[in-house]
């Protein structure tokens, strides 16, 4: 099973200065849709429909993840837009709506998820290995760690729309 080995910081607002100083260079954004099928506190099991809107082309996944916090292992492989379909009429949830902005900063890739149904966004880093992702040192502009914090993890913030606490 691979490993996920990431931080994420609480964004404030989007650094457009950063883009328009070509410090932040864009590299993609996607429109995600998240559904979670199953979880408890150390495991998830979800499927995404994610559209990239420069192409319009779609991708759905299906994704089993395990551990809290800054390591996890993952596994995650492509399957057809049927099958998500059937999964999410299944489900009856509400999918979890974001925008994903993938840049480059200074030779980091930073993903930037901007939540649709609720005021949140979070910057993301993935690493190579925890002592990488121990001895990162983030810019001020990242916002506060939030890696071990379950209040602004996907599957929270997904469940909390589900009770219909989203803000």
């Amino acid at each position: 099973m691979a490993k996920e080995i990431e931080r994420k910081f609480l964004m404030t607002e989007f650094p457009d200065a950063l883009v328009r100083e070509g410090e932040l260079v864009l590299i993609k954004e996607q429109r995600i849709e998240q559904t979670y099928l199953a979880m408890d506190d150390t495991q998830e099991l979800r499927v995404r429909k994610i559209k990239d809107l420069a192409s319009g082309e779609h991708e759905f996944t299906h994704t089993f993840k395990r551990g809290n916090g800054l390591v996890r292992e993952e596994i995650e492989y492509s399957i057809s837009e049927s099958l998500y379909e059937q999964l999410i009429r299944a489900s009856g949830a509400i999918p979890l709506t974001k925008v994903r902005t993938t840049a480059d900063w200074s030779g980091t890739t930073v993903e930037i998820d901007t939540y649709d149904q609720v005021e949140l966004r979070v910057l993301e880093v993935e690493f190579e290995s925890e002592e990488e992702a121990e001895s990162f040192r983030a810019p001020g502009w990242f916002g506060p760690d939030i890696s071990s914090t379950k209040q602004y993890s996907n599957k929270t913030v997904w469940r909390n729309l589900q009770a219909g606490i989203a803000k």
